[in-house]
């Protein structure tokens, strides 16, 4: 029997911790019901990696989680601290309108 799936919450679209980016990951995965194991096995990673991924703990090195991120649809974004504020309003403005995802285009 195939395990059943809950959906985690996306968090807050910016991130400053390797928790929130985990997060973010854990998100992504559940959304598309896929199990750790199943993700794991897709992505060539191991079990207990891709759950350190989603926990935010350090050991998982910045290639991978980049790896996993980009396989689940998880865009990162870079950009001066100096426009967060701006970048925040954007995305607000966004999710006010609808989009239902936070503001965020995923391709």
């Amino acid at each position: 029997m195939a395990k059943r799936v809950v959906p985690s919450p996306f968090p807050a679209p910016f991130v400053a911790t390797p928790a929130q980016f985990g997060a973010a990951v854990r998100a992504a995965r559940t959304a598309s019901g896929m199990t750790l194991e199943e993700t794991a096995l897709a992505l060539g990673v191991a079990k207990q990696t891709l759950q350190s991924l989603e926990r935010g703990t350090s050991s998982v090195g910045l290639a991978l989680a980049l790896r996993v991120a980009q396989a689940l649809g998880v865009a990162v974004l870079v950009a001066p601290a100096s426009r967060r504020r701006a970048l925040e309003n954007l995305v607000r403005s966004q999710t006010q309108a609808g989009s239902g995802d936070g503001g965020v285009e995923r391709s």
